[in-house]
């Protein structure tokens, strides 16, 4: 059932005040609408539920400080949205990483040397990336570790994709002279 903004504002008063029924009034309300639109986004209904609930959870206990400038169904929205989007980034990682060691020869693993190598080179890289400003870093992990499109950074970080492409320049030009000791005939 919609509520109109006067009951919303309402019963979100009620919910800072502590009142049970203001906020089971506003669960009712909203929640089959927020699983719905979270079970399109994921592809899963108890997924989808898991997400709704524990915002539900976080708004009855962050009650007292609750700060909300847009409509309560918004602020929502936004919340469920942004748990989905991160379940889906960790879903995406997985599914890289286990496609990554399934394609992986076991000759690869097998020879320590290549293996050992390998790990130094991680390490180094890792060990870069720590020196980076953060921007660059951030620029450079979105784009290459969560194989984000440039557009989608800027978005998500509110700059414009050619402030990404700097930054992941920077970060590029930083990176190739870190470890140029691994990549000898990496020309710049």
């Amino acid at each position: 059932m919609p509520l109109n903004p006067l009951t919303e504002k309402e019963l979100l008063k009620g919910v800072k005040d502590g009142d049970i029924s203001s906020f089971s009034a506003l669960f009712t309300a909203f929640y089959p609408d927020l699983v719905f639109f979270a079970s399109r986004l994921t592809g899963s209904v108890q997924v989808a539920e898991e997400f709704v609930q524990d915002t539900f959870l976080a708004l009855w206990e962050d009650r007292k400080g609750l700060d909300i400038h847009t409509s309560l169904k918004s602020y929502l929205i936004r919340t469920v949205q942004n748990k989905c989007i991160d379940w889906m980034r960790h879903q995406k990682t997985v599914l890289r990483y286990e496609s990554m060691i399934r394609a992986s020869s076991l000759e690869f693993v097998s020879e320590t040397e290549e293996y050992l190598l390998w790990s130094e080179l991680e390490n180094q890289l890792n060990d870069a990336l720590e020196k980076l400003p953060v921007p660059l870093a951030e620029v450079f992990t979105l784009s290459r570790k969560e194989g984000l499109k440039y557009h989608e950074i800027a978005d998500m970080k509110g700059v414009s994709v050619r402030t990404v492409e700097e930054r992941m320049s920077k970060a590029l030009t930083f990176l190739r002279e870190s470890l140029k000791e691994y990549f000898p005939d990496l020309k710049k």
